[in-house]
């Protein structure tokens, strides 16, 4: 395992601790309100913290790009993106889906990929070229041919509500030939299940670098495919992302085709 991995793994469990021992005092945790249907807990703050500390002690000269603090004015050719807990509405409600992401850029390019998973200890992770793991063990997208019997993962636009109806016709085409969809609340977790085969599919509109970067890798180096809404190569530019196994991948652009014409 590369030592940026095992770095990122070490901060990501210091995370996962922090988040864990927080569960047991939900009612005494201070909650901000960033923006409409957005929030901040101090655990968020106090996990990101932990990540930067982690990584600064072994990498000092590295930029960071993190939810809660920004982008690090250090100038690097790396650059780690971190989301400290991918899923706090679901965390704040102990709805038993959240997550710690980290990825690391070189260059531009995603190289490295963690998503930790505290309440079932799972660790995905990846380098590029190395293929995806969990906990150690090889991962592979699913083997899903298209999306007739297809388990898709989405995510609902409830921050910017610009694309809901538009979104909605994109759940239809989507939910009438699949097996189902699950909109779960943590976007990392739901990459990192495309990885591992527990979704066939996902998509979802208006995500940022934290919420999607080491889930994208994942997916890459387990088999699958990611683009852009419209299937191209601007994911972080727009932040619409497609994720799939190569057939499902395939698919789903085809049958969301329609509706991405409409979307900046």
């Amino acid at each position: 395992m590369h030592p940026i991995v095992n770095i990122a793994i070490r901060a990501a469990r210091s995370a996962g601790d922090i988040i864990m021992r927080a569960t047991g005092r939900m009612d005494k945790l201070t909650v901000t309100h960033k923006a409409q249907h957005d929030y901040v807990s101090e655990v968020d703050q106090m996990a990101e913290q932990e990540i930067i500390r982690t990584i600064r002690k072994a990498y000092p000269e590295h930029a960071i790009l993190a939810e809660e603090s920004g982008r690090s004015a250090t100038e690097s050719e790396f650059e780690w993106i971190i989301d400290p807990l991918d899923g706090t509405t679901n965390f704040l409600h102990q709805f038993p889906q959240y997550s710690v992401s980290i990825a690391v850029r070189h260059k531009g390019r995603l190289e490295h990929a963690v998503v930790y998973d505290p309440l079932k200890d799972e660790i995905f992770s990846a380098s590029r070229g190395a293929g995806a793991q969990l906990n150690g063990h090889r991962l592979r997208v699913s083997s899903a041919r298209g999306l007739d019997g297809a388990l898709l993962g989405t995510g609902f636009p409830f921050k910017d509500q610009r694309y809901l109806d538009l979104y909605l016709q994109m759940f239809k085409a989507m939910i009438i030939p699949t097996a189902g969809i699950r909109r779960a609340g943590s976007a990392a977790l739901d990459l990192a299940y495309v990885a591992a085969g527990r979704l066939d599919g996902f998509w979802e509109l208006n995500l940022n670098p934290w919420d999607m970067a080491a889930g994208l890798l994942l997916i890459q180096e387990a088999g699958g495919m990611v683009s852009d809404i419209k299937g191209g190569h601007n994911i972080f530019e727009t932040g619409h992302v497609i994720a799939a196994n190569p057939k499902v991948f395939k698919a789903m652009v085809k049958a969301l085709h329609p509706y991405a014409s409409q979307i900046d």
